[in-house]
C-alpha cells in the first residue's frame, strides 16, 4: 500500500508565544489544526502528518528577534539573549520523523535549546 508523511513546521511559540507575535502565533495555532487533521485524513491513503514545535533555531529569523547584543523581549518587558540549537540539531529531528516506518508517526514534538526559558515563561 502506497502512502506518505507529511512533516509542518510548527513552533514553540504557538505554546507561548513572544509580546507582539499574534499573526506568527495564529498562523502556528493554524499549522496544528492542519496537521491534525491531514494526520486523520491522511490515514485512508496510508499518510501520516506530524509537526515540529522548534524553539529557538539559529536563523535569520531568530537572530533578528534574539538578537546577541540585546536579546528577545520578554513577557515582563526585559530583553534577555536566549540560548539556541542549531540548524544541524533541527535537520536530525526532521531526519528522524523521515525514517519512522508509516505504521508509526510522531503527531507533535517540541524540541528546543535546552537551556532556553520556555518551561515556565511568561
Amino acid at each position: 500500500k502506497e502512502g506518505g508523511r507529511i512533516i509542518n513546521n510548527g513552533s514553540i511559540s504557538a505554546h507561548a508565544p513572544r509580546p507582539g507575535s499574534a499573526p506568527y502565533t495564529c498562523s502556528k495555532h493554524a499549522i496544528l489544526g492542519l496537521t491534525k487533521c491531514l494526520a486523520l485524513d491522511g490515514r485512508q491513503y496510508n499518510v501520516a502528518c506530524g509537526q515540529v514545535d522548534f524553539g529557538n533555531v539559529v536563523s535569520e529569523m531568530s537572530l533578528a528577534t534574539n538578537k546577541s547584543d540585546s536579546g528577545a523581549l520578554q513577557p515582563n518587558g526585559f530583553k534577555m539573549v536566549e540560548p539556541c540549537m542549531t540548524l544541524e540539531d533541527a535537520a536530525e529531528t526532521v531526519w528522524t520523523m523521515v525514517n519512522l516506518p508509516l505504521s508509526a508517526n510522531v503527531l507533535n514534538m517540541t524540541v528546543m535549546a535546552t537551556q532556553m526559558p520556555f518551561v515556565g515563561r511568561g
